[in-house]
């Protein structure tokens, strides 16, 4: 479809590699008793974690909205009247009511 679209089976093996990197750096700092890399270690860890779940998202998200456009593709009439009633009912909730 389009360039914008992140790989996800590359980002989690990103995040797989973060996550090792992190752990050796966090054990690395355990043994030479450096807080900082342990520190650092962490913050690679959760990177890699984050990156990971990024990436579950993502695929997640895509199928929903392949599933809507095909929906709207496949029946166009019914799309337009569900975003009229919501349309609708949106208006009607953000419109200010006027007193007696």
């Amino acid at each position: 479809m389009s360039d914008d679209k992140i790989n996800t089976t590359e980002e989690k093996i990103h995040g797989i590699v973060d996550q090792a990197k992190g752990h050796i750096k966090d054990a690395a700092g355990g043994l030479t008793g450096d807080l900082g890399l342990q520190a650092e270690g962490k913050v690679d860890q959760l990177a890699g974690i984050a990156r990971e779940e990024f990436a579950d998202l993502y695929e997640e998200t895509e199928s929903l909205v392949e599933k809507g456009v095909s929906f709207v593709r496949d029946k166009p009439l019914l799309s337009l009247g569900i975003a009229s009633v919501v349309g609708t009912f949106i208006g009607w909730l953000l419109m200010p009511r006027r007193k007696g």
